[in-house]
């Protein structure tokens, strides 16, 4: 007897496999983009100026933010301190800078498997700022991925062929240093989010809208202050190319953002970290063709490791999910206002509203 499936049922599958699809495809492009931008060439030029890429990346999430409120009927005024706001954008401005500067020396695959450390800081920050308290499975993961991640730098390449200067050794030191700034930093932003989230009950777009609001003041500050505006402007000028690739980067991002509310709202957090898990599979094989970086059979291994203690925990998580988790979730817009969503996009090609 052939399944039989109501018309809600279909509509689940349906968008979740849009969601599924626009997540690993977002940010999919997102990645082939940061690594084009910040380690392969224009002409004989490298672009250096990485602010100015956090700062499209937030001018553009700020027209997002003030769309969705606008279309979810939420309130779009200031809610919490400024100096709360202030914090949390400091913080996500220089992880993301921190982010991108590291492509001038590691490949982007490092990059990648290097935020898996974040699991160990966030979860330290989270016991310091919000006095959360974890499993013996989950410090059991988090040590397993830590270990996977090490070996994996430890038993091959990681410096990117078009670094700075011909000092691989020199690369990985400065890539890596950065990576671990990136994660403390951005170990602390998350928690401190989730904190202002709680504690003045805000939406989430009335958070993001107001984060990037300011993360866009800071990293214009940061601009003007170091010259970098004017270098990034002249870069262009030079390098029209640049500024698609800056567009293409800050718009896949900021559609990425879409799907992922999209997703965690109608399904929760779960399935969104297995389909991350398959991103970021996905972005790494991506990177290594395209780019063609060296990879040792030790360092596949260690891949394999990772992989599959993330792979563990998604899954563990799923099958364990209690019956109030599973409980329906209403759409993030209503359906329309995704519909329309979805026709702007394809007509844009950008996300609208």
């Amino acid at each position: 007897m052939p399944l039989q499936l109501d018309e809600d049922a279909w509509h689940k599958i349906l968008w979740g496999s849009v969601y599924v699809v626009g997540i690993i495809g977002s940010l999919w492009v997102y990645g082939i983009q940061q690594e084009r931008i910040m380690s392969v060439p224009y002409g004989d030029d490298m672009f250096k100026t990485s602010v100015f890429l956090v700062f499209c990346n937030r001018f553009c999430a700020i027209w997002f933010a003030f769309a969705m409120t606008k279309i979810r009927g939420e309130e779009w005024q200031l809610k919490a301190p400024l100096v709360s706001y202030l914090i949390v954008s400091l913080s996500n401005v220089f992880a993301s800078t921190c982010q991108y500067e590291a492509l001038k020396y590691v490949s982007f695959p490092v990059q990648m498997l290097g935020k898996s450390f974040k699991m160990m800081p966030v979860m330290l920050w989270g016991m310091v700022i919000s006095s959360k308290a974890y499993t013996v499975k989950e410090w059991a993961v988090a040590f397993f991925v830590t270990w996977g991640v090490t070996q994996f730098l430890l038993t091959g390449p990681i410096a990117t062929e078009s670094g700075e200067n011909d000092d691989h050794t020199s690369n990985s030191v400065k890539g890596l240093l950065l990576l671990v700034l990136f994660l403390a930093l951005d170990g602390i932003t998350s928690p401190m989010q989730e904190k202002l989230f709680k504690e003045y009950q805000l939406s989430k777009y009335n958070q993001l809208l107001w984060v990037n609001t300011f993360s866009a003041i800071v990293s214009m500050t940061t601009l003007l202050t170091s010259g970098g505006l004017s270098d990034a402007l002249g870069f262009i000028r030079m390098h029209p190319p640049l500024l698609g690739d800056a567009m293409t980067l800050s718009v896949s991002q900021v559609a990425s953002q879409w799907f992922i509310y999209s997703q965690i709202k109608d399904f929760g957090a779960l399935v969104f970290a297995a389909t991350m898990n398959v991103r970021q599979l996905v972005s790494i094989i991506t990177s290594y063709i395209k780019y063609g970086h060296f990879i040792t059979g030790l360092q596949v291994l260690a891949l394999g490791f990772v992989f599959a203690a993330l792979f563990y925990k998604s899954y563990d998580g799923l099958t364990s999910e209690t019956p109030d988790k599973k409980a329906e979730k209403a759409p993030l817009v209503p359906k329309e206002g995704i519909q329309n969503d979805a026709d702007e996009a394809s007509k844009d090609s950008k996300l609208s509203a």
